[in-house]
């Protein structure tokens, strides 16, 4: 199936502009999946051009074969734009369709959309496939947590949909006004938009302050939404109806990447099959995974355990040892689970150092201090700042300041 989705796919594109110029289609039709690796991959430069305020090249119909119009959080300094045509748009619903499934949700159920509803794709695709179930959608747009919370708790909301970074800072905020959250009607989260639905620490925590299950999903604006939570919630199942999943190392012998073996890390390079508006064939995502294609799980489809565990373009080499942002958020959450921090990467000597900045006392820096210095082998410094100082996010968290290139 996923051969002569494919095939069809690289049919419709050969003769676009984009398409065209990476000879796509004098590959077709392929033989087998293993002629996969003989199309070229892929990656966010070849897709963004260099041209502000512009759709991504892959989006290369005429205009008015457009209805839906996105914009993604800025890259290379400007936001990228993506545009969806109805039969487009209607796919996305189709690959929510898997997410609202693991979460069980219903038509019944009353969700409540935690979101900006500003031009960021991020959870329009959810909002219109909700909708499209006949569930019940509490838009929750221009909104101050207090006011998000006060409708969960006034419209009986079941559902709620947000990342995980701000499901953990409502908590924060119901706590500071005397709001228990597990006598809310709220008994699913659906998380996105960045790593911690599949975290231990960070979904544990999630799952005492609101008494909910945790339903983790992973996409991306320029690729769909193509991955779910399993039901255990301890990683995330490749949506393979829809997606063509690679799992890549990519090193000096190996400059065009090469498949590693069950449970080795390695780069997710995807290709979807159903998005003919601005599809992507084997493009690099960047996310860091730990996928098994043999596994116990009762869904079929390829198992990347612990979800994305980190970004290749956000992973710092310190002294030595591979730090992901994701990772040192969850030793965060073990000591201070509703606490904003900040992590600041500097360069000293072209060595790349990492300090960390904790809305905590004193006790629970030096504890998160001994519990980095246990876990990664190293000493990072934390700093204790005073509370409420540090910025506060909505959408996804942006708690890495990189001054290594200031």
């Amino acid at each position: 199936m996923q051969l002569q989705r494919l095939n069809e796919l690289l049919r419709e594109v050969q003769d676009r502009p984009f398409f065209g110029e990476r000879h796509l289609g004098h590959r077709s039709p392929l033989k087998s999946l293993d002629d996969l690796t003989s199309l070229p991959l892929l990656t966010k430069e070849d897709v963004l051009g260099n041209a502000a305020g512009h759709p991504a090249r892959i989006f290369d119909l005429p205009r008015t074969e457009y209805t839906r119009l996105h914009q993604t959080s800025g890259t290379k300094g400007f936001p990228m734009t993506v545009l969806d045509t109805p039969a487009d748009w209607d796919w996305w619903l189709t690959c929510w369709d898997y997410v609202l499934d693991a979460a069980e949700v219903k038509r019944c159920d009353v969700a409540m959309m935690a979101f900006s509803f500003g031009p960021f794709i991020g959870f329009w695709t959810a909002n219109d496939a909700l909708v499209r179930r006949g569930t019940t959608v509490v838009p929750g747009g221009g909104m101050t947590s207090q006011q998000r919370i006060q409708m969960i708790r006034d419209h009986e909301c079941t559902v709620l949909c947000c990342t995980p970074t701000y499901a953990l800072h409502l908590g924060a905020v119901a706590q500071k006004h005397g709001i228990d959250l597990t006598q809310t009607s709220v008994r699913r989260i659906i998380v996105a938009g960045e790593p911690g639905g599949s975290t231990p620490s960070v979904r544990t925590r999630l799952e005492s302050l609101w008494g909910a299950k945790v339903v983790d999903h992973a996409g991306a604006s320029e690729v769909g939404a193509w991955g779910f939570g399993n039901p255990t919630g301890t990683g995330i199942h490749v949506i393979e109806n829809e997606f063509i999943a690679e799992l890549l190392r990519f090193d000096v012998e190996h400059p065009q990447g090469v498949e590693v073996d069950d449970g080795e890390q390695a780069e997710l390079v995807l290709t979807s099959l159903g998005r003919f508006g601005g599809p992507v064939v084997r493009y690099r995502t960047g996310d860091i995974v730990r996928g098994y294609r043999q596994h116990d799980q009762a869904c079929g489809f390829l198992f990347l355990d612990g979800g994305v565990l980190g970004r290749v373009d956000d992973m710092m080499v310190i002294r030595g040892v591979n730090v992901f942002p994701s990772s040192v958020e969850s030793m965060v959450r073990e000591i201070a689970p509703l606490a904003e921090f900040r992590i600041i990467a500097t360069r000293v000597s072209e060595m790349d150092q990492l300090a960390i900045e904790l809305e905590a006392d004193e006790a629970g820096v030096a504890e998160l201090s001994d519990l980095i210095r246990e876990r990664l082998a190293m000493r990072v410094s934390v700093v204790a700042v005073a509370a409420g100082s540090l910025p506060r996010f909505e959408a996804k968290a942006k708690r890495l300041v990189d001054r290594r290139t200031m």
